[in-house]
């Protein structure tokens, strides 16, 4: 049974994919600061023409001090959104703004369905159709305003549309029943409106979401591309009392271009894959692995991380030591590593990248020549022997 009820929710009102998740909350959340303004003002409209229009033999407490309760509401809730506005939106404000719109229109919309209900209840027939309207119009228009915190605006409608339907379905009077038929059909187009609109906005933020992957994302690896790489370092480099220092390590394969040439490009695409993933492996969630292109791979490791303290070069080496079985073929490659901290090697981005550079290069050629010395020594050998 639980399971039915999971999946019919499922089918009409789905879930919030969770990597938009943040995003739809910080973007209803801006909605809503925007559009409840014209709520408030809207109903509190409404409420001296309502208490005016209430019927005289109900209680003045329902009569006059609903109506009054509700204008203190949108008068407070009017200052209240004012001041929040000149806040910054941040993701835990955003979440308690939405869940307090939530609540605080559904005791509107309570209040709203008591005082039309009982006004209905206590008037003479010819009068009903004033009270239905004054309900409908309200109900109407807030759950258009709510129309980005889905869940909240149906239950508004239901609220403030199911009382007064069921009343006039049930009065006998051929007029009522049919406005309720029609209060009925236009309640469900605009649910329909509201599904249908936040739909469209999980798609907008999906596709967003896509094309800034597709920007910040390197498409051979799936790995951070150069551009993720500068925007987290200058947001690391942002000016901060607690800023704390931060990695910058640049490395270069050895042996790649001879391996890519001798069996092609797919052969040394799948090499560079290969690669990727054990660097990913190795820095896990320390710190951010990136490609800067061709076989140039870079590693930032945030203050936070705890391999801030390891000997990050050799972490990296061991894990390119095994060879790489690409097509069923065992191959070797080494790398050489450049590592750069903030502020002791530089205080910029260039300077860092400048630092790494060149401690790259510095371990390339200590190779080249370690390498050059024992191939001298060996040809010695051969000669001498």
């Amino acid at each position: 049974m639980i399971g039915s009820i999971s999946s019919l929710r499922e089918q009409f009102m789905p879930s919030i994919p969770e990597a938009i998740r943040d995003d739809f909350t910080m973007l209803r959340a801006q909605r809503v600061e925007t559009q409840t303004p014209m709520m408030y003002l809207m109903l509190l409209a409404t409420t001296p023409t309502a208490a005016w229009a209430g019927a005289a033999d109900v209680h003045w407490g329902v009569r006059y001090g609903l109506p009054a309760l509700l204008a203190l509401c949108c008068v407070l809730g009017m200052i209240e959104n004012r001041q929040s506005r000149q806040r910054p939106m941040s993701l835990r404000r955003a979440r308690l703004t939405v869940k307090k719109t939530s609540r605080v229109s559904g005791w509107v919309a309570l209040m709203c369905s008591l005082w039309c209900v009982v006004n209905w209840l206590g008037s003479a027939p010819e009068n009903h159709a004033s009270f239905a309207m004054i309900l409908t119009m309200g109900s109407l228009a807030t759950a258009y305003c709510l129309s980005s915190i889905r869940l909240a605006a149906i239950l508004n409608l239901a609220i403030g549309v199911v009382p007064i339907s069921a009343l006039m379905l049930s009065s006998g009077r051929p007029t009522e029943m049919a406005a309720a038929t029609s209060l009925i059909l236009a309640t469900a187009i605009l649910i329909r409106f509201i599904l249908q609109s936040h739909a469209m906005l999980v798609d907008l933020l999906q596709l967003q979401k896509q094309t800034r992957d597709l920007a910040y994302t390197d498409p051979l690896t799936g790995l951070a591309n150069r551009r993720a790489l500068d925007e987290r370092i200058a947001h690391l480099l942002q000016p901060s009392d607690k800023a704390l220092p931060f990695k910058l390590v640049l490395l270069d394969l050895d042996g790649f271009k001879p391996v890519n040439d001798r069996f092609g490009h797919a052969f040394g695409d799948k090499l560079l894959r290969s690669v990727a993933d054990r660097l990913r492996d190795t820095i896990g969630d320390e710190g951010l692995v990136m490609r800067q292109g061709g076989d140039e791979f870079a590693v930032l490791l945030p203050p936070q991380s705890s391999l801030m303290e390891a000997p990050i070069a050799d972490r990296i080496l061991i894990s390119l030591v095994r060879p790489h079985m690409i097509n069923g073929h065992p191959v070797n490659v080494s790398a050489s590593v450049g590592v750069a901290q903030w502020p002791d090697n530089g205080t910029s981005a260039d300077e860092l990248f400048e630092f790494a550079d060149k401690a790259l290069y510095q371990v390339k050629a200590e190779v080249r020549a370690s390498t050059s010395h024992a191939d001298r020594a060996a040809d010695t050998a051969a000669a001498s022997a």
